[in-house]
């Protein structure tokens, strides 16, 4: 599916993300997220498992203790869990967890959402 839209359309939608991540989608008690800590959660939520802090570390071009920071707050947040790998020790299992989940998928509903609204002003316009 392909969604065509000007650049300026695009930063509005970004910035009322943006705005609704900091308003709405934010659980009681939990952090804002960074950047690269949003891309590790729509990465291991939206993409298949297994997830390795190598293999997130390869994928976003940064190195293994970035990721491992970002996913020691995430995990404070219950957002992620990790656990070792039984078949290879040296490997960290990156998981999902309800709590996470239903954040991911509470952050889905508000971005199409606001996709609708800037849709529905363009077409006022």
């Amino acid at each position: 599916m392909s969604i065509e839209m000007k650049p300026e359309q695009g930063l509005d939608l970004l910035h009322d993300i943006a705005l609704a991540m900091v308003r709405e989608t934010r659980p009681e008690g939990m952090a804002d997220f960074t950047h690269r800590q949003l891309a590790i959660l729509l990465t291991v939520y939206l993409e298949r498992p297994p997830h390795t802090v190598r293999g997130l570390a390869l994928k976003l071009g940064v190195t293994k203790p970035v990721i491992t920071r970002a996913l020691d707050a995430m995990g404070k947040q219950a957002i992620i869990a990790r656990r070792r790998d039984e078949a290879d020790k040296r490997n960290v299992i990156i998981q999902r967890t309800v709590k996470g989940a239903l954040y991911v998928e509470k952050l889905g509903d508000m971005v199409a959402r606001k996709a609708a609204e800037l849709k529905t002003e363009e077409e006022v316009a």
